[in-house]
């Protein structure tokens, strides 16, 4: 069974930094694409990374600020987040699909598992 568990969430003062992580448990990154998806409160989910046998592919709203990287042992994911903003504050979740089993992975439709999410609230 796919399984993915999120945290590193918190509270931060607008400017700092967070690193969340994703432990994934029964599958192999090998064979899916990982993302990592927010929900800010009152919107929809907004794909933020994806990492795919293409590489990494960012969204605009990520590109400059927020960076995924993958684990040495390969069963988890971070997502560094830094120069938080206040508008950055949302859920935070990690997904995955069966690599090739979609058109575009940072769209979070697209996604099949997913974690519970980790809350970043970004506030002074």
């Amino acid at each position: 069974e796919v399984q993915l568990v999120e945290s590193g969430g918190g509270l931060v003062q607008p400017g700092g930094s967070l690193r969340l992580s994703c432990a994934a448990s029964g599958f192999s990154f090998s064979r899916y694409a990982m993302s990592w998806v927010r929900q800010a409160p009152g919107t929809g989910r907004q794909g933020l990374v994806c990492l795919s046998s293409s590489g990494y592919d960012y969204a605009d709203s990520a590109k400059g600020r927020f960076t995924m990287s993958i684990g040495d042992a390969r069963d988890t994911v971070f997502l560094q987040l830094n120069r938080l903003k206040p508008e950055d504050t949302a859920v935070y979740y990690c997904a995955t699909v069966i690599e090739g089993d979609y058109n575009d992975c940072l769209q979070s439709y697209e996604m099949e598992t997913w974690g519970k999410g980790t809350l970043v609230t970004v506030s002074s």
